[in-house]
C-alpha cells in the first residue's frame, strides 16, 4: 500500500494524547506512572506509523522525553548526608506542562460552545439529504485517539504476515468509503468492529480505517459511545435512505 497522509482538526498533539491516556486510565496527573504511560504512548505511535500517518516531530520529541523521564526514575537515588534538599521529581516539568495545557484546553472548549458568526456554515461535499440535527440520546462523540486504540485491538486479530505476498490488486480508499456508506444504508448505526469482521487482510484493515477517517473529515459519519470505553458505533451524519445510492468519488476527496 502506498504512503498515505491525513490530517484531522482534533489531532491536537502529544500533550492531548497524554491527557487522553491519563483520563482513560484514571491516573493521578500529579503522580503519573511513567512505565505504563510510556508503553501506551509508544503503542499509539506505532499504530500511527502502521497507518503511514505523518508523525509531527513533537510526537517523537515527547516519546524521547517520556523515555528519558522513565530512565531517570530507574536510576538509584544518590543520598548525601550534607544534602538536605530532596532530589527534584523528573516528572515535575511534564506535569506542569500538562496542567497548563489542560487549563487552556478547558477554556477553549468553553469558548467553542459560544456563538460565533459564520462558524456553522458548511459547504456541501456530496449530494446528501437533510443533516441530522442532534446526537443520539445517551451517546457521546469518540475522538481520534479512541479510534486508534480500537484499531490496535483489530490489528491484534490480524497479525502481520511474515511471508510477503505479491498482489497486483490496488486497494482503493474511495471504494472502501462507498462500501461503508452502503453498509450504513437503511441502518441507524454499525459497530466499529463489524466493519473489520469479514476476514479482511491486514492491509485491507488499514485502508478501511483510512476510509473511516476520510468519512469523518467529510462530515458524512460520526463515531459515538454510550458507555465509557465501551463499543464504538458508527452513525451516519446524514440521512442515508436504503433506496438511495450515495457515491463519493475521488474528486470529493481531492484526489486526481
Amino acid at each position: 500500500m502506498d504512503s498515505y497522509s491525513i490530517q484531522l482538526e482534533n489531532f491536537e498533539g502529544p500533550l492531548d494524547l497524554l491527557l487522553h491516556l491519563i483520563k482513560k486510565n484514571e491516573m493521578d496527573i500529579y503522580d503519573i506512572p511513567m512505565a505504563a504511560i510510556t508503553e501506551q504512548y509508544l503503542a499509539i505511535l506505532d499504530t500511527m506509523k502502521t497507518l503511514n500517518l505523518d508523525l509531527a516531530g513533537e510526537f517523537l520529541l515527547m516519546a524521547a522525553t517520556l523515555l528519558h523521564i522513565k530512565s531517570k526514575q530507574l536510576l538509584p537515588k544518590i543520598v548525601e548526608e550534607d544534602l538536605e534538599e530532596e532530589e527534584d521529581d523528573p516528572r515535575a516539568e511534564l506535569v506542569r506542562r500538562l496542567l497548563e495545557y489542560q487549563k487552556y484546553k478547558e477554556v477553549s472548549l468553553t469558548l467553542d460552545h459560544k456563538p460565533q458568526l459564520g462558524r456553522d456554515v458548511f459547504a456541501r461535499v456530496a449530494p446528501q439529504p437533510e443533516v441530522l440535527e442532534e446526537a443520539e440520546a445517551g451517546f457521546v462523540a469518540v475522538g481520534l485517539f479512541d479510534l486508534l486504540e480500537a484499531l490496535r485491538e483489530v490489528l491484534k486479530e490480524n497479525p502481520e504476515q511474515l511471508v510477503h505476498e505479491v498482489n497486483m490488486e490496488q486497494l482503493s480508499v474511495t471504494d472502501r468509503i462507498n462500501a461503508i456508506l452502503s453498509a450504513l444504508q437503511g441502518k441507524e448505526s454499525v459497530a466499529f468492529v463489524d466493519l473489520f469482521s469479514d476476514g479482511l487482510k491486514r492491509n485491507e484493515v488499514i485502508v478501511t480505517f483510512l476510509a473511516l477517517l476520510e468519512l469523518v473529515k467529510l462530515h458524512l459519519v460520526r463515531f459515538m459511545q454510550n458507555v465509557h470505553h465501551g463499543t464504538i458505533w458508527l452513525f451516519p451524519a446524514v440521512v442515508i435512505d436504503e433506496n438511495e445510492e450515495l457515491d463519493v468519488g475521488d474528486d470529493a476527496l481531492g484526489y486526481s
